[in-house]
């Protein structure tokens, strides 16, 4: 049974910075497209960043490059998201995925993700 269990979320200043973390279990880590995504109340849950677990491969939103920075610990099977110059928009629910396929053949496409956590709550306040 896969897992993926979400953890560091908080409130925060702005232009301060948060970690997320994202552990997974019950799946075979490489080979995954491990995403971020996140939703703000009333829109849609969006893409943040993603990660190819076998190689390391980055992508993200316009909306947080130079800001973001998705990395991984392939030994633990986490993945994490270093917030830093964290904006109020910023705020939503962020969700971890996954999908055993590459990145680039799934992008920001959410309904290809077949797993997903609960998701941690981030707050950036003015």
């Amino acid at each position: 049974q896969v897992q993926l269990v979400e953890s560091g979320g908080g409130s925060v200043q702005a232009g301060g910075s948060l970690r997320l973390s994202c552990a997974a279990s019950g799946l075979t880590y490489s080979g995954n497209c491990m995403g971020w995504f996140r939703q703000a109340p009333g829109k849609e849950r969006e893409g943040v960043a993603r990660i190819y677990s076998t190689y390391g491969s980055t992508y993200y939103a316009d909306s947080v490059k130079g800001r973001f920075t998705i990395s991984q610990d392939k030994d633990k099977k986490t993945v994490y998201l270093q917030m830093s110059s964290l904006k109020p928009e910023d705020t939503a629910m962020y969700y971890c995925a996954a999908v055993r396929r590459r990145c680039v053949s799934v992008g920001w496409a959410k309904a290809d993700f077949g797993y997903w956590g609960q998701g941690t709550q981030v707050t950036v306040s003015s």
